[in-house]
């Protein structure tokens, strides 16, 4: 078994422990799903993942949860065009990829209008702090990957959605 099946039976092991699910998932590119910003790169260059980047993203896609790409990209081309040379951007059910000075919250409110899906139903993973902390007060599960996504990044958001999702103790939800 290669690395990538390998690394998306983790994927599907891990997400199968867990009764309550996101409905979607958002990642930032760079830094995130790639380990470089793509506004220091040209669109003829090859781009690549992290490691466990494409499994993850393949697993999620099998247990039939929607992906999203919310990156403040200042060349969404070039940002684009490496989706395309990578054979995943028609995964993604939305990609906001557009530069910006402010926290992704006008990328969260662009994807929820296209998505319908609720902020309390999105789990999210970026590299920088400001933008978990800013899409966090919208009520998404935010997870800081440091150095790219990873499986055991995967199993603390999926842990941290779990936990957020749980009704209070003392009542119940049917």
């Amino acid at each position: 078994m290669g690395g990538e099946e390998k690394a998306k039976k983790e994927a599907l092991e891990i997400i199968g422990q867990f009764q309550k699910l996101p409905c979607l998932v958002v990642f930032d590119l760079d830094y995130t799903l790639w380990p470089f910003y793509c506004e220091c790169c040209d669109e003829d260059e090859t781009p690549y993942l992290y490691q466990h980047a494409k499994a993850i993203l393949l697993a999620l896609k099998e247990k039939g949860i929607d992906i999203a790409i919310a990156s403040r990209s200042p060349t969404p081309q070039i940002a684009k065009t490496f989706l395309d040379k990578l054979g995943i951007r028609p995964m993604f059910v939305a990609e906001e990829i557009f530069s910006s000075w402010t926290h992704k919250t006008e990328h969260f409110q662009r994807i929820h209008r296209r998505t319908g899906v609720p902020f309390s139903s999105m789990l999210f993973f970026d590299d920088e702090d400001r933008n978990i902390e800013a899409v966090s007060k919208m009520g998404v599960t935010s997870i800081n990957v440091g150095n790219g996504v990873n499986l055991r990044a995967l199993r603390q958001g999926l842990s941290e959605f779990l936990q957020k999702s749980e009704p209070s103790s003392g009542s119940r939800s049917e």
